[in-house]
């Protein structure tokens, strides 16, 4: 394609606009796979136009989510790949939007960069796209914009914006948890994509060999083992959804059990959770013994193995079990409410 827009003088002050042309050609066939029925836009536009399905809800409520990928961003750098930060991108806000019990609608991506390399920019977005798929949002919009000076050359930041919506009636909002509920686990992919500022102090990533394979983490590299994408929990929790009266879900992120599995706790009730059947998985192991690390410290910076909890019925755990596990997650119960006026968590 031929651009008629450019600018020698912008060009000179460090910005490419017709990079910027080539990006968005060279991502358009990753936008194309995330459209569904309410799309109404193609790439390009001031605005992302969505009509929203609401067959069947008598007083439907939109739900946001808005985060980044944080200090992660500096492994991709160190490994030169791009292709799976979008997918953690849009994971860390259609994973908080499922908490409420909303179906992710679309999505729209923010790509500020020291320099517009419009194949890496095309790489990001693949990633964002297949998280978009996943979770079964459209890529409605988004921006790139090149900022020399204010980023080094190389680097960039990724940020999102989910929208999702749920029937009123349907939101999870922790009112009607009570003692002899039951929390489930669901398995994380590994660090996902919190607490790298404690993870990038530990392993001194910046020095470290980050791709020789390691026995401790199953012929992994830690490299590779540090930018597995955060997993989308969208579609196994609809799917719970249908069937079961789930009470609670809290997404672990920053901050750890400590922080998260208590924003879905009401006043006078307790989570308390059996740390032995937490199923830690080793590179947490790695973490706390490269870094002397507390096992407190590391329950209060990290999923430790566990991504998202839920809480569910007594008797309506096996159903539970059987539905994510049909749908892919190997879920697992680790813990049970009780009455306690003072804390929100308790790990036993």
């Amino acid at each position: 394609m031929e651009y008629k827009s450019n600018s020698e003088s912008y060009a000179a002050a460090g910005v490419d606009i017709t990079a910027g042309y080539k990006a968005v050609e060279l991502m358009k066939s990753h936008i194309a796979r995330t459209q569904t029925a309410g799309s109404m836009t193609d790439i390009g536009g001031f605005g992302g136009l969505f009509v929203p399905s609401l067959a069947g809800m008598k007083n439907p409520v939109l739900v946001s989510g808005t985060d980044g990928v944080g200090t992660k961003l500096k492994i991709a750098f160190l490994m030169d790949k791009h292709d799976t930060v979008g997918i953690d991108c849009v994971a860390m806000c259609v994973n908080d939007v499922i908490c409420c019990g909303a179906a992710p609608m679309f999505f729209l991506d923010y790509i500020a960069c020291g320099k517009n390399v419009p194949e890496r920019i095309a790489e990001i977005v693949s990633g964002v796209a297949e998280g978009c798929v996943m979770s079964g949002a459209a890529l409605i919009g988004g921006e790139t914009a090149e900022m020399p000076g204010f980023y080094p050359v190389e680097e960039y930041d990724l940020a999102g914006f989910a929208v999702g919506i749920v029937d009123r009636e349907k939101v999870i909002d922790n009112t009607k948890m009570a003692e002899g509920d039951v929390v489930i686990a669901l398995p994380s992919s590994g660090v996902h994509s919190n607490g790298f500022s404690l993870v990038r102090k530990v392993f001194d990533v910046e020095n470290a060999d980050l791709k020789t394979p390691l026995a401790e983490l199953g012929g992994k590299s830690l490299g590779e083992a540090l930018l597995t994408p955060t997993k989308i929990y969208v579609k196994p929790v609809l799917a719970l959804l249908e069937k079961v009266d789930v009470k609670g879900i809290s997404h672990i992120t920053g901050g750890g059990f400590y922080e998260n599995i208590p924003r879905s706790i009401p006043d006078g009730l307790c989570a308390e959770i059996k740390k032995s059947d937490v199923r830690v998985l080793p590179l947490f192991d790695l973490i706390a013994k490269t870094g002397n690390i507390p096992e407190r410290d590391m329950f209060n910076t990290f999923n430790m193995g566990v991504g998202m909890s839920i809480v569910v019925p007594a008797e309506q755990v096996d159903t539970a079990l059987e539905i994510l596990k049909a749908n892919g997650e190997d879920a697992y119960v680790i813990g049970k409410i009780v009455k306690n006026a003072e804390e929100k968590i308790k790990l036993v």
